[in-house]
């Protein structure tokens, strides 16, 4: 997280570490999740889902240009900035599975990982030992599937 920066990635300002614990000093947002507002909301215009969509996949190329790859990309990992009805201010959060793609596939601790029905089907059919290993583009699929519930 100390890698990136951008105005749809949840940025990460300082951590501070003690002999029991680890403190993140995050962003502060406080407009909620994107599914909350999905489930209020039965219908949104091609408008709104296109900024929403253009939000996620500006994030994701510069997320995918630092070399990390999301890997749990979700409506639940999406945060609004602010509380207001726009939903022009999305931010990818959840950082917990990401790793970098120009690793070594056994260097990855959690190889096969994701929320089932937003994960890629690279990650759930890959096996260990598998000769070549999944890429950044299962993000892309997530964020396919968030454009479908849109």
């Amino acid at each position: 997280m100390k890698r990136i920066n951008h105005k749809n990635l949840l940025r990460l300002f300082q951590v501070y570490e003690t002999k029991h614990s680890i403190y993140l000093v995050l962003e502060v947002l406080k407009g909620g999740e994107l599914i909350k507002k999905i489930k209020e909301k039965s219908f949104y215009e091609e408008k709104d889902i296109s900024r929403i969509m253009a939000n996620i996949l500006e994030a994701l190329d510069h997320l995918h240009d630092c070399g990390i790859m999301h890997r749990d990309l979700k409506p639940e990992n999406l945060l609004l900035k602010s509380t207001e009805e726009s939903l022009q201010e999305v931010v990818i959060a959840d950082f917990g599975l990401a790793t970098s793609f120009h690793l070594e596939p056994n260097k990855i601790l959690f190889k096969r990982c994701g929320t089932p029905g937003f994960v890629a089907p690279e990650i759930l059919s890959y096996k260990d030992g598998q000769e070549g290993f999944y890429d950044e583009k299962c993000d892309v699929f997530s964020a396919g599937v968030i454009f479908y519930l849109l």
